[in-house]
């Protein structure tokens, strides 16, 4: 029997087809290559194909690859966290500003992956606590952002700010977003935050909706930590995790948010495929939007 020469983890969108197809594929592809993709149980359940426990895949892969899109690399972004493991997303989903690869090439990409022609860039993460009663009730990672909102209403909301001990603002508004530079071209695009590029080393503040014409957003420092705490009738709050987990905030809760300095998400940057030109193409910056083929300007 052939040993295998790479360990290459594989996550992948078990809800979308042409995820699952694709994951077929590159597993097929692997056995006849003597390339060994190691699938997490829930997902090797959903291909029929032997299944590696969760201990052994983080510590085992050389790297990963991700099927499907942002949301699915933001997953597999939390699930390999505190581990080295260099992620690579093919994009299966909209925006694809996390998976940058492309389906067609996606075995030609993995050629150049384990040949280790690539660069690794790496990604801060937010660290946040929600304490109740001097108690910490949840601690939470996310490579985004953390978002405070109303989840039941149409009502505006207080959030007092402080960065250390002191006051920033009282915000009123539909809520804040607290993001990394990876998150500054999610939700915090939207509401006319910077984008900030994912090797600057900060924290942005971000108000959704203000009710002021003077609120606008914040960029701070790597190491300031932000405590949010509600005021007046501060019910029916969530805290929700890079878009896909969510917590309630009660009245009396603070929320402490800052950037890890230990954690940090290590993503595979390949030649010709930088954050800029991600950001360019992605953004349709200096292509004419009038023309078929999207020339430059």
């Amino acid at each position: 029997m052939t040993k295998k020469k790479h360990n290459i983890g594989m996550l992948f969108n078990t809800q979308k087809k042409e995820a699952i197809h694709m994951a077929k594929k590159l597993y097929s592809w692997g056995d006849e290559n003597s390339i060994n993709f190691m699938i997490p149980p829930h997902e090797a359940a959903v291909i029929n194909v032997p299944e590696t426990v969760d201990k052994i895949w983080k510590e085992t892969v050389d790297f990963a690859v991700i099927l499907g899109g942002d949301g699915t690399f933001l997953r597999a972004a939390r699930y390999s966290l505190g581990y080295k493991i260099p992620l690579y997303g093919i994009n299966l989903g909209r925006l694809g500003f996390l998976a940058t690869g492309c389906p067609k090439s996606a075995i030609d990409d993995i050629k150049i992956i384990m040949n280790k022609n690539y660069s690794l860039q790496q990604r801060s993460v937010l660290n946040g606590h929600v304490i109740r009663e001097n108690r910490v009730v949840h601690e939470l990672h996310a490579l985004n952002d953390f978002i405070i909102s109303n989840s039941a209403l149409a009502r505006v909301i207080d959030l007092e700010v402080k960065i250390e001990t002191e006051i920033l603002s009282l915000y009123i508004g539909d809520g804040l977003i607290l993001s990394t530079p990876t998150g500054s071209t999610a939700y915090a695009l939207s509401t006319g935050g910077p984008i900030i590029p994912p090797h600057v080393p900060c924290l942005l503040l971000a108000p959704i909706c203000p009710h002021s014409l003077y609120t606008r957003p914040v960029v701070l420092s790597s190491t300031d930590v932000l405590t949010v705490t509600p005021k007046g009738n501060a019910h029916n709050l969530v805290l929700t995790q890079d878009g896909q987990l969510g917590y309630d905030i009660l009245p009396g809760d603070k929320v402490e948010v800052k950037l890890d300095p230990k954690l940090h998400v290590y993503t595979i940057e390949l030649e010709g495929r930088s954050y800029y030109d991600t950001l360019k193409k992605k953004l349709r910056w200096g292509f004419n939007a009038i023309s078929d083929g999207g020339d430059w300007v």
